[in-house]
């Protein structure tokens, strides 16, 4: 089944999305978002994760796919709120890390989900410099209506990021770098509000 993958430089912008593709008709089931916005993984949220915690239930949602976000850690990220059927990829992978052998974090969960890799890593630094992703899998005859509700929404232009990134000198994701602090995620942020 075809994915869809989107990244915002919020949760709120991410929601949206999520909310826009039920509301086209594309079921919760099949939608997924995974956010490393302070709003939503604060100190607080972070101290629940613990080293390698599985999902809990943390606040957030209105209603169907949002009503079930959960907190995880990440190696390379750190912990993210996720919900729909990505999240419980992320909760299998941090349980496994938890017990000493699992591989492919974050950039495993999306590649095993149909993303590319080129794209996984772009998306998965995206998240781990503070941003929000939504993958949906949908059908054939859905990915022009779901890729043209993402465009619709407040989702990052991928090619002018990517060429931010590379400016910096990021050449792909690297879950074996430490996570970014809070305050190198808002200055990072802070940096791409000139970008598409």
């Amino acid at each position: 089944m075809p994915t869809v993958t989107g990244l915002f430089d919020s949760y709120d912008h991410a929601r949206e999305a999520v909310s826009a593709l039920e509301a086209a008709g594309i079921g919760s089931s099949d939608i997924s978002i995974i956010t490393h916005d302070e709003d939503h993984t604060g100190s607080s949220a972070a101290d629940g994760a613990g080293a390698g915690a599985g999902i809990g239930a943390v606040a957030g949602g209105a209603g169907g796919l949002l009503a079930g976000l959960g907190l995880v850690a990440i190696p390379g990220v750190g912990p993210v709120v996720a919900a729909g059927w990505l999240a419980a990829t992320l909760a299998g992978v941090a349980a496994g890390a938890v017990a000493g052998g699992a591989a492919g974090g974050l950039l495993g969960a999306l590649t095993g989900s149909g993303v590319p890799e080129a794209e996984a890593d772009f998306y998965a630094e995206g998240v781990r410099r503070g941003g929000s992703i939504v993958v949906a899998r949908v059908n054939e005859a859905q990915v022009d209506a779901a890729t043209a509700i993402l465009r619709q929404s407040r989702v990052v232009d991928p090619v002018a990021r990517r060429r931010a990134f590379e400016d910096e000198g990021w050449t792909r994701f690297d879950e074996n770098a430490p996570p970014y602090s809070e305050e190198e995620k808002r200055r990072l942020r802070e940096s791409y509000r000139s970008l598409p």
